[in-house]
């Protein structure tokens, strides 16, 4: 009896241990590297996008997720609207010493409102819903809300040497509590908050360096971000 209660508590002592070498360090800043692209089929109202993005904790490298993600738009020429349906791949690392990783397929299906305010004020409104394949989970759906703000500074137009202030807030909502094998998740997914200094390199191409916080259920983290943003 007593070896059992032993072992129990060993057992107890280990993953309690192993739970808090994992515990995310909320004090310290991760950084993300992305590049996006789009483009369209000449005068057709198809086209393509796509993004690739290296997530990391930490400034020093450890990973927290790479993102390889494409999709085909589609943009009525009656409408300012652009659809896109896309898939992407996701690598998930988990935080500290640990370099395992878990592996999801994601497909989306999103709609974009540019709307544009006076001369120097430029807002997206992104809608996004996500079918998740996440290693080891059942199929899992998310739903997104982005509201991007880009205000110019030396121009009114963005034209190459264009400086401009962007902005955006993004909502996520799980549609469902259950993940599998008794695991549940909250409704309230994330909360990502981000501003950012942006330059026009040319037509079609820029670049912006920023800061964002992602706010979970669990935890609230700041982030470095630099990102390109190519039109080809």
């Amino acid at each position: 009896m007593k070896k059992n209660v032993y072992l129990i508590f060993l057992t107890i002592f280990f993953f309690a241990s192993k739970n808090g070498n994992a515990q995310i360090d909320e004090d310290q800043i991760g950084a993300w590297s992305m590049y996006f692209f789009n483009t369209t089929f000449k005068e057709s109202p198809w086209g393509v996008q796509g993004d690739v993005q290296l997530r990391n904790w930490n400034i020093d490298g450890d990973l927290e997720q790479l993102l390889l993600r494409g999709g085909v738009t589609y943009q009525p020429k009656m409408a300012d609207i652009k659809l896109t349906f896309g898939y992407g791949n996701v690598t998930t690392g988990t935080y500290g010493d640990d370099a395992s990783t878990t592996a999801e397929s994601r497909l989306y299906q999103e709609a974009l409102f540019p709307v544009r305010f006076g001369n120097r004020l430029y807002t997206n409104h992104r809608f996004r819903y996500e079918q998740r394949f996440v290693e080891g989970q059942d199929l899992r759906t998310r739903y997104r809300y982005n509201l991007f703000l880009n205000i110019t500074l030396n121009n009114t137009e963005m034209d190459k040497g264009t400086f401009y202030l962007a902005f955006y807030n993004e909502l996520f909502i799980n549609g469902q509590r259950g993940i599998g094998n008794g695991n549940t998740v909250e409704i309230f997914d994330r909360n990502r908050c981000y501003a950012a200094l942006g330059y026009m390199i040319k037509k079609g191409l820029k670049m912006q360096f920023g800061a964002m916080k992602q706010t979970t259920d669990t935890w609230s983290k700041n982030q470095l971000q630099l990102s390109i943003h190519h039109k080809i």
